[in-house]
């Protein structure tokens, strides 16, 4: 098990109340939504240090990127796009 470290978070009062609806574990709900968060900022930065270093993603690299995430041809006919 990893370390944890208590801290005090202020929400505004309408978001704690529906976040008790969805789950009786607060600190683990919002761990994973801060651990999503990480994730995402690691990501972007990765994203444009590359493209930075090697220029934008052509069409054709993000339909494949999207065919592996999200299964298919990486087309968006009926679907909106990611």
């Amino acid at each position: 098990m990893s370390s944890t470290t208590r801290i005090t978070v202020t929400l505004p009062s309408d978001q704690v109340a529906e976040l008790r609806k969805l789950t009786d574990n607060v600190s683990g709900y919002v761990a994973a939504a801060v651990a999503r968060q990480i994730r995402h900022q690691l990501l972007g930065d990765d994203l444009r240090r590359h493209e930075e270093e090697h220029g934008g993603f052509s069409a054709e690299e993000l339909a494949e990127a999207h065919a592996k995430i999200f299964g298919g041809d990486g087309s968006s006919k009926g679907a909106d796009a990611a």
